[in-house]
């Protein structure tokens, strides 16, 4: 299955956030629509970056609690951000994410922010494998086809 199947299934919506909103809107936006990540974008098209509940935890760790909420979260956010295709496969996606510790890939597409898949999506989608290969595999075995 390739990341274009993916998107079909739960749509191309990504949410997105300007560099210079603050970490608190960050924070509401997150809570509000239940994700755990947005895409960091000056005009909804283009990835600046990314943001995540993970990149806030560190700044709150890292001893940034004093005025955190009120800073533009370009100043937290993970500007090296890793994106896939729409003909890239699942398998490689799962494979990404493993090696680079990320749960969420922007998907680009011709340039553009085109959709979004975490890791959560790609779990589904393999969780959705097994339960086939398993109803067909108990249909062979009891009915020998």
């Amino acid at each position: 299955m390739q990341v274009a199947d993916l998107l079909k299934k739960k749509g191309r919506e990504v949410a997105t956030i300007e560099p210079t909103a603050t970490i608190g809107s960050v924070c509401d936006l997150l809570r509000e629509r239940g994700i755990g990540a947005l895409v960091v974008s000056a005009d909804g098209t283009t990835i600046d970056g990314i943001i995540s509940e993970r990149d806030i935890v560190r700044a709150l760790g890292a001893g940034a609690s004093d005025d955190l909420l009120e800073r533009p979260c370009h100043d937290i956010m993970t500007a090296e951000v890793f994106t896939c295709s729409n003909g890239d496969r699942v398998q490689h996606l799962m494979s990404m994410m493993t090696e680079k510790r990320i749960r969420h890939l922007p998907v680009e597409d011709g340039g553009g922010l085109a959709g979004i898949i975490s890791i959560g999506d790609v779990v589904k989608h393999r969780l959705s494998e097994l339960e086939e290969e398993t109803r067909l595999l108990e249909d062979y075995i009891q009915h020998g086809r």
